[in-house]
C-alpha cells in the first residue's frame, strides 16, 4: 500500500477520496479502495472540512427563505457517554449533537452546529440562523425545551414560530433500541407570531437527518465507524453540508439546493470543492 501524502496526491486521487467520503465510506474502506494511507485521507478531510466551513459561513447569507425546519441529530465521538471518562469527555468524547436548520422550499441547509444539546448551544444555533435569513421566517422545531427561549432570544418578535411535538406510544430510546416508539399523535404549540398551520412541519429536516446518516459513515449505528476525534467529526459534517448544498442534485428539485435558493448558478463539481482549500490558503497567507 502506497504511503501517499497530501502534496503527492493528484487531483484525480483527491476527487476519488472526497467522492468516497460523501457517499458514506469509512476512512479504512477509502484506504483499501484508493491505496492512500489513513493519515493522508484525514489530512485532506481536515483541510477540506475547514475550507468548507469557511465557505458556508460566507456564502450562505441573506437566504430568501420563508419557512425553516429545525432538528437535532445524535451521534457520538470516541465512546458513548456511559463509557467515556471525565478526561475523555473534556476532549470531546461522548454524545455529539448536530443542529440543523433546513429551508423547506429549496432544501438548503441554512445553518448547522455541532456540540451539546443544552440552552447555550440552542442559543448559538438560533443566533447563527437569524444572521443568515433575509426576512421574517416561519420556524418549526420539535419539542426540545431549549428552542423556545433560543428562538425568542435570536429573533425577538420578528418570527412566526411553532413547536411540533410528537406523542409516542412507548419509550422512544434505550441503549439497545434505535427506533422510536410508534407515533400516536402530534401536538402543536404556537410560540410566537402567526405561523401558517399548513406549514407547521419537521418532515423535510427529519428526511435530511436520514440523508446525513446515509452519507456519512460516522453516523451509521452499530458499527465501529464512529468518529474517534471530535475535530474530524466536525470537519466531516462541514464537508457534507457544502457538498449537499452545492454539489448534490436534489431528486425532487432537479437542481442543487444552492441553485434553488439563488446562491449558485450551476451544479458544483468535486474539483470546485477542492478549490476551496486553495482559496482558504490564499486568505490565510
Amino acid at each position: 500500500m502506497h504511503n501517499m501524502f497530501m502534496n503527492r496526491l493528484s487531483t484525480e486521487k483527491r476527487e476519488q477520496i472526497v467522492r468516497a467520503m460523501v457517499e458514506g465510506n469509512s476512512v479504512r474502506s477509502i484506504t483499501r479502495m484508493t491505496g492512500v494511507c489513513q493519515e493522508a485521507i484525514l489530512k485532506l478531510l481536515r483541510d477540506l472540512g475547514a475550507a468548507c466551513a469557511a465557505h458556508h459561513d460566507t456564502a450562505v447569507r441573506n437566504v430568501p427563505t420563508r419557512r425553516v425546519q429545525c432538528d437535532e441529530i445524535w451521534s457520538f465521538c470516541y465512546a458513548k457517554d456511559k463509557n467515556a471518562s471525565k478526561e475523555k469527555k473534556a476532549e470531546g468524547a461522548g454524545s455529539v449533537w448536530t443542529w440543523m436548520a433546513l429551508d423547506a422550499d429549496s432544501k438548503l441547509i441554512v445553518s448547522y452546529l455541532c456540540g451539546g444539546r443544552d440552552a447555550s448551544w440552542g442559543m448559538s444555533f438560533m443566533e447563527d440562523l437569524a444572521s443568515r435569513v433575509a426576512s421574517r421566517v416561519q420556524i418549526t422545531t420539535d419539542g426540545h425545551n431549549v428552542y423556545a427561549e433560543a428562538v425568542e432570544g435570536a429573533f425577538g418578535i420578528d418570527v412566526d414560530y411553532a413547536m411540533l411535538i410528537k406523542l409516542y406510544g412507548s419509550p422512544a430510546v434505550s441503549d439497545t433500541r434505535y427506533s422510536p416508539g410508534e407515533v400516536i399523535g402530534t401536538e402543536i404549540k404556537i410560540k410566537a407570531g402567526n405561523p401558517d398551520p399548513r406549514h407547521i412541519s419537521t418532515s423535510y429536516v427529519e428526511r435530511q437527518n436520514l440523508t446525513m446518516r446515509m452519507s456519512m459513515r460516522r453516523f451509521t449505528r452499530l458499527t465501529n465507524a464512529f468518529s474517534k476525534k471530535l475535530e474530524n467529526h466536525i470537519h466531516a459534517i462541514s464537508l457534507y453540508v457544502v457538498y449537499y448544498n452545492f454539489c448534490r442534485v436534489h431528486q425532487t428539485l432537479r437542481v442543487t439546493p444552492a441553485m434553488e435558493a439563488g446562491l449558485a448558478d450551476h451544479i458544483w463539481e468535486i474539483e470546485e470543492l477542492l478549490a476551496l482549500m486553495e482559496t482558504a490558503s490564499r486568505k490565510a497567507a
